[in-house]
């Protein structure tokens, strides 16, 4: 469809709201990833410190994203977006200040796990002002917000190396009180739905098979993407030496193209089908990941993470276009799930490679183990189960 017929499907400044709220969070929630080799070098940080460093994040918004969800399912994502938006403020600030040894980084990491949960406001945001029909491009506008780690992990190390990493906390409160105003007047309440979940719904909705299912194929694809954003800059310099800033950019052009993708997979998923996009999905990113367990040259190595992370991107738009159209009444709280899915993927990735890295003495076994990961999804969503989610309504 036309970008024009979007507008007037919907709410297009709701739209631009929850994009510049998502964008703005994950710049934000990926900052230890960007600055993880800064850290771990002035902390001396073995390399399953940095990869626990870098992954607390994402393991922090597993459960804020739950909370949130439920929270914007019953007062609205608008009124919800603020509040979380302040505590993201609160997290900088901590970062910038008090952030002196590792157990402190480690609790700024907890806090930045808000910011992460901002996947459970943005998307429940856009979709509920669009129909059925629009949810996969809608949503996959909203979730194009994955941007903000191209940004962080782009001008973070730039950053750290002209001022060092604490100011880049400091820094970073700049474009988030920028966009915390502009959230609060671009942003409104979408429709309430009919009957908004409460925490023991959850219970009912855990017993649901496609629930999982969900949660399970957004674990691989989320994981893996979040996941190596934040741990690849820490892998180039130690794998192959090079520098912190260069590290960093080759992440920058994979998350772009992750990002960008992001609306290319809810839109094709409206077309074909969530599942047969992301069939796939996991069979390229499986051969991209068991190609790099091998620890090629730089380039080639380079190539195949950026070429990981563009189809994974693809796969985030495809999984919730399948939210969108197997739950539209329960939209909100199984963002959170499924997003606290995600961080739960994207916390595994960067633990394992470090602890791998330490008892192994090399990265190529955790990244064999991930693609083995992304082949057993692969597999699950050739089942007819899972196939069924394309066509189902609830």
């Amino acid at each position: 469809m036309h970008l024009r017929e979007l507008r007037t499907a919907g709410h297009a400044p709701s739209l631009a709201a929850a994009l510049l709220h998502f964008d703005v969070s994950f710049m934000a929630w990926v900052l230890l990833g960007a600055l993880g080799a800064y850290i771990g070098e002035d902390l001396g940080l073995s390399a399953s410190a940095k990869g626990l460093m870098v992954a607390v994040p994402l393991l922090s918004a597993a459960a804020f994203r739950v909370a949130l969800g439920l929270l914007g399912d019953r007062y609205g994502p608008r009124r919800v977006g603020l509040y979380s938006m302040g505590f993201v403020v609160i997290a900088l600030l901590a970062g910038w200040q008090l952030a002196t040894s590792y157990a402190t980084v480690l609790g700024v990491g907890v806090l930045l796990g808000v910011a992460g949960a901002s996947f459970a406001i943005a998307l429940p945001l856009a979709g509920r002002h669009y129909p059925p029909e629009r949810q996969g491009l809608a949503m996959g506008i909203a979730g194009a917000g994955n941007s903000g780690t191209v940004l962080t992990t782009l001008f973070a190390p730039r950053l750290a190396e002209a001022y060092g990493w604490h100011a880049v906390f400091g820094l970073a409160l700049i474009p988030v009180l920028l966009v915390w105003g502009a959230f609060a007047l671009l942003a409104k309440e979408p429709p309430a739905p009919a009957s908004p979940v409460k925490p023991r719904d959850l219970r009912n909705i855990l017993r649901e098979p496609d629930a999982w299912r969900l949660c399970g194929l957004y674990a691989v694809t989320f994981g893996t993407f979040v996941g190596l954003a934040s741990f690849l800059p820490i892998f180039f310099r130690d794998q192959y030496g090079i520098s912190k800033v260069d590290a960093a950019t080759l992440v920058a052009v994979g998350a772009a193209l992750g990002s960008l993708l992001r609306p290319l997979g809810g839109y094709l998923a409206d077309r074909a089908g969530g599942t047969t996009v992301l069939t796939g999905v996991y069979g390229i990113g499986a051969a991209l990941l068991l190609f790099t367990s091998a620890l090629p040259a730089l380039a080639a190595t380079a190539t195949a993470f950026i070429l990981a992370m563009g189809t994974f991107g693809i796969g985030n738009g495809a999984v919730f276009q399948l939210v969108g159209v197997r739950y539209r009444e329960r939209i909100g709280v199984l963002t959170g799930l499924v997003g606290a899915a995600g961080g739960l993927g994207g916390f595994f990735l960067p633990t394992i490679l470090g602890v791998v890295k330490d008892a192994l003495g090399s990265f190529g076994p955790g990244l064999g183990a991930i693609a083995v990961a992304a082949a057993v999804a692969l597999i699950t969503t050739m089942r007819p189960s899972t196939v069924a989610l394309a066509g189902a309504r609830a």
